[in-house]
């Protein structure tokens, strides 16, 4: 998230850096999609859509990286502060 894109990145623009994580510098691609529709910020999926497992693709070609890959729900972590 590096450079003069910085803001065009749809974290920073949905405010999840800078309101939830700290501004970080991404070392790697994430991508995770249903079927044919890839999962984006502020992308609104119905039970309907999500019943089978997402694919998730990280990194790239080196099968010797590891990652850790950890769901957050900010609007639970937004509803204790109400």
């Amino acid at each position: 998230m590096a450079g003069s894109g910085r803001e065009r990145e749809t974290l920073v623009v949905g405010r999840v850096v800078g309101d939830v994580l700290d501004p970080f510098v991404r070392t790697t691609n994430l991508r995770v999609s249903y079927g044919t529709r890839t999962v984006s910020n502020g992308c609104e999926l119905k039970p309907s859509m999500v019943v089978n497992q997402p694919r998730v693709e990280v990194g790239g070609p080196d099968m010797r990286t590891f990652y850790t890959l950890v769901r957050i729900c900010i609007y639970i972590s937004m509803h204790r502060f109400l």
